[in-house]
């Protein structure tokens, strides 16, 4: 059985002359949304979770507090992990989950920039693992140019709001195609009432 080679990266392009050269990061138009509990935040992240196909980078941003590990919980469980399982990686860094692709939940919280350059972070955005940064202001110019942006912030009285800006050609695919998934109802279940005589 051959061996699974990793997909090239999605952020170069062949120049006329044979080289390669950066491809410019194409950039959508931010989408907004309320998030009213954590069951919409979960939800976010599964449709999130089910959309990815290996490779992607997703950038989370937001004070403590906003829901950036609940999201990460529901992408793991559209990934088909464990969403349980998952948890703050502050004190480990680095935690790996298993599903049809593997995810892995890092937070940069207590880094500095020296302590960042020395984990190692940028292997493992290898082509076929699914990388959530919480935090990730503080990985700064490192970050991978194609990625997913997701910005949370308290909206008074127990909301959340999430914006959501895709950095590059893959990035903005995958949120034209989450804000289409997103859109769609889920039905709501009607019960019936028999009244008893």
């Amino acid at each position: 059985m051959p061996s699974r080679q990793p997909r090239t990266s999605k952020l170069l392009t062949t120049s006329p002359a044979g080289g390669k050269k950066a491809r410019p990061p194409a950039v959508t138009k931010p989408w907004k949304t309320l998030l009213r509990s954590r069951q919409q935040t979960h939800r976010l992240g599964r449709c999130l979770g089910i959309l990815l196909e290996g490779g992607e980078v997703v950038a989370l941003f937001g004070e403590m507090g906003t829901g950036k590990t609940s999201l990460v919980r529901g992408i793991a469980d559209g990934l088909g992990a464990e969403p349980m399982a998952v948890s703050s990686p502050t004190f480990t860094l680095i935690h790996e989950y298993r599903g049809r692709l593997p995810l892995i939940h890092t937070d940069l919280y207590r880094l500095t920039a020296a302590q960042l350059e020395n984990t190692g972070l940028g292997d493992y955005v290898d082509g076929r693992a699914i990388l959530a940064i919480e935090w990730a202001e503080r990985w700064g110019a490192g970050l991978p140019h194609d990625r997913l942006e997701i910005y949370l912030t308290h909206h008074p009285p127990s909301a959340r709001q999430a914006v959501l800006t895709a950095r590059g050609p893959s990035a903005s695919r995958l949120l034209l195609a989450l804000r289409s998934r997103m859109s769609v109802r889920r039905p709501t279940r009607v019960v019936s009432q028999t009244r008893v005589q």
